[in-house]
């Protein structure tokens, strides 16, 4: 497939045929990673996470409680997106609101693995992430609140990345997690990160959130050859699979190969990451999805008898289980008598992770850990939630404190044939640092998709 790098020197007529070629493509793999070909404006087609405002468009968050609603407005970063060239292609499929880690949460049906169909993309940005592995899209933008495209661009072999908390606008994005969510971009490579990071960032008053900072470009000043010093956290890997820890094994290598310094360091139980998250985000979540409620917006139920009935049906007809269970758990951490015991704890405990990766930070540029436990596990293999929130163990860190991540594929698992995707993090709005390491680390392992 054509790079984003390329597609941006290209000719209106060309990109049309692009345009078409992309759209047989999806239909010819049958993967479901896309939803609609919906299409806005003539510049390099990206794919669009379906939770992502594009004015026209009928933007649903893969829920069937949005069906019938048409986005009146774009979002900031498709705004930015049309003037950088580029223009949104298709919508992608996801979890239902981005509740999940497989995209089988989802109205439209699942997603499937381009690698194995018989496998999960991973998700929430599930679809965006297939799409891009599949040769379907160019690009595609995703949104990562706890590891959401981290992880689907790690099991699916791609470049997935997270820009620290408030530098891309999340005016137009669907909230699920206020303080965790962030768009960010899925590509073929970490020069593709970069263009397409470049062209979707910076300060926007339309967001109480956004970062005022100068916008600096990182394309064309990407250092690979930049001297650093990697933490690896020695208790994360004795929790991941054998695949992932000979990925992680052989990164390590690569990097030392590369002449960067790597240092041992240790951080608390994922446990506690997950169990912080899990609060923070559903509590969010419910506060957030209160306004689905059949009156303003989308579905509602068919006759409903009174005020408290409309409310009710359109919303236990309207939500999958997955957004149920997260509406129930978050407004149970909110309520009288447990708020103090649950939601004000949690806050304080991602004061303390935020502390822990401060002092690693203090000797070290970028961490290197694993995305997932192991590669993309089957179809239904993650049924249990329970299971499902345990595969966000090493990404939900790095929403909770806001910083950058990015994930890149090392190898691929010489037992199942999937690839295997580590993460590099850095401190709060040290981008820079991020993409120098992640292309050398690039260029060392020398990943063939």
């Amino acid at each position: 497939m054509i790079t984003l790098k390329e597609a941006l020197s290209k000719s209106p007529q060309e990109l049309a045929e692009i345009r078409q070629e992309l759209r047989q493509q999806a239909e010819r793999n049958g993967l479901n990673a896309y939803i609609a070909f919906d299409e806005a404006g003539e510049g390099v087609p990206i794919l669009v996470k379906d939770n992502i405002q594009v004015k026209g468009w009928s933007v649903t968050g893969a829920s069937k409680i949005l069906q019938g609603y048409i986005a009146p407005y774009n979002a900031t970063v498709i705004e930015n997106l049309l003037a950088a060239g580029m223009a949104p292609f298709g919508r992608a499929n996801m979890d239902e609101f981005a509740m999940g880690s497989t995209t089988e949460s989802s109205f439209y049906g699942p997603t499937l693995n381009p690698h194995d169909k018989s496998r999960v993309p991973g998700g929430s940005s599930g679809g965006s992430a297939a799409a891009v592995a599949a040769g379907e899209a160019i690009a595609a933008l995703g949104s990562d609140t706890g590891g959401s495209i981290r992880q689907p661009a790690a099991y699916c072999g791609v470049v997935g990345f997270k820009p620290t908390y408030g530098r891309v606008s999340r005016y137009g994005l669907a909230a699920y997690a206020s303080s965790l969510d962030q768009i960010g971009p899925i590509t073929q490579n970490v020069e593709d990160a970069a263009i397409l990071y470049d062209a979707i960032k910076g300060h926007d008053p339309k967001d109480s959130t956004s970062a005022e900072f100068e916008k600096e470009p990182i394309y064309g000043q990407i250092d690979p050859d930049r001297k650093l010093t990697v933490a690896v956290i020695d208790n994360y890997i004795s929790e991941a699979s054998p695949a992932v820890q000979k990925a992680h094994e052989e990164a390590v290598k690569a990097l030392e190969a590369e002449g960067h310094t790597i240092v041992h360091k240790e951080l608390s139980n994922t446990k506690y990451d997950i169990a912080t998250y899990y609060i923070v985000a559903t509590a969010e979540a419910a506060t957030n999805l209160a306004r689905y409620d059949g009156v303003r917006y989308g579905r509602r139920c068919d006759d409903p008898k009174n005020l408290e009935d409309l409310y009710f049906r359109t919303r236990s007809e309207g939500f999958g289980e997955e957004v149920k269970r997260r509406i129930l758990l978050g407004n149970f951490v909110l309520s009288s008598g447990y708020y103090d015991a649950y939601y004000l704890k949690a806050q304080k405990v991602r004061h303390l992770i935020r502390d822990e990766f401060n002092k690693v930070f203090a000797e070290a540029d970028l961490i290197l850990s694993p995305v997932a436990p192991s590669v993309a596990p089957k179809l239904g293999a993650l049924a249990d939630p329970l299971e499902m929130y345990k595969s966000d163990m090493y990404t939900i860190a790095a929403n909770l404190i806001g910083l950058p991540g990015l994930s890149l594929p090392i190898m691929k698992d010489a037992e199942s044939g999937m690839p295997v995707g580590l993460q590099l993090l850095a401190k709060a709005f040290d981008e820079k640092t991020l993409f120098d390491g992640a292309a050398s680390l690039e260029r060392a392992v020398n990943y063939s998709h």
